[in-house]
Order: C-alpha cells, then structure tokens, then sequence
C-alpha cells in the first residue's frame, strides 16, 4: 500500500511540474524607458536560462529597440545594453516580433529590423495568447 501511495504521490508531483515546465513567458515590452527594458531582457533572459519558454513582443517606443541601427544605453553590473540582451535572445531562438502596426505607422520597413526579429501578425498572436499555460509580463 505504501508503494502506490508513493507511486501516486510521485506521479501527481511529476504532473505538476511537467505542467510548470512546459509554461511559455510572453513578454510584451511598450516602455521606452532604457532601464525598464533592461530589466525586462534580464527577466526574460533568466527565465530562459531556467528552461522557460520565452516570447517577446516589441511595441510603441520599445520596437525601436529591434531596429538595426539604434543604439541603448549599458546597465551596470553587467555592462550590457537591453539590445545586447535582445541579441543574446535571438541567439537562442527565442520569438521576437514588433507588433503588427509598429512598421506601418513609422518610416520603417521589415528590412531595418535587426536579423531573428519579425513582425507580429495580430490572428497569431492572439491564439498564441490564448493558449492554456502562457503567462504574461508587461513593461
């Protein structure tokens, strides 16, 4: 009887953190604000590195961080920027997109958009949204 009890126990504890495991993060990054973006490539980027799937999705001031020729500040202690940071996620495959009306209402075309990033399309995104075990964070 102890066996099943443990075998149950074990099984239901595996269950639980299979489901944890297999949660996606979505971020969504609006603030222009280079300190608010560092802090959120740092969430995201130690949320990768503890096996979380991780999405982000650039809008308003904070698409401009996925254009190829601008620049953000470096945060201390790492002397890193939020694009480095950016970078280091599309290095890792991680889903970056700019919303669907960031190109559009700006002088902007999919060609200035740094390499791994592409632009959301609003169907997708919001049946992504919808997805059991997707949780979200905004900045």
């Amino acid at each position: 009887m102890k066996t099943l009890i443990l075998f149950i126990a074990m099984s239901f504890g595996f269950a639980i953190q299979s489901e944890a495991n297999s949660s996606d993060l979505f971020i969504v990054l609006t603030s222009g604000d280079a300190e608010t973006q560092m802090m959120a490539m740092v969430l995201a980027t130690q949320s990768l590195n503890q096996d979380v799937n991780i999405r982000v999705l650039l809008c308003s001031d904070a698409g401009e961080l996925a254009i190829r020729d601008s620049e953000s500040p470096q945060f201390a202690p790492a002397n890193r920027s939020p694009k480095q940071l950016l970078s280091g996620l599309l290095e890792h495959g991680v889903t970056v997109e700019v919303c669907g009306i960031f190109l559009p209402n700006r002088e902007y075309s999919s060609d200035d958009l740094i390499d791994g990033v592409g632009a959301a399309s609003p169907p997708e995104v919001a049946a992504y949204m919808k997805q059991e075990g997707v949780r979200y964070f905004t900045f």
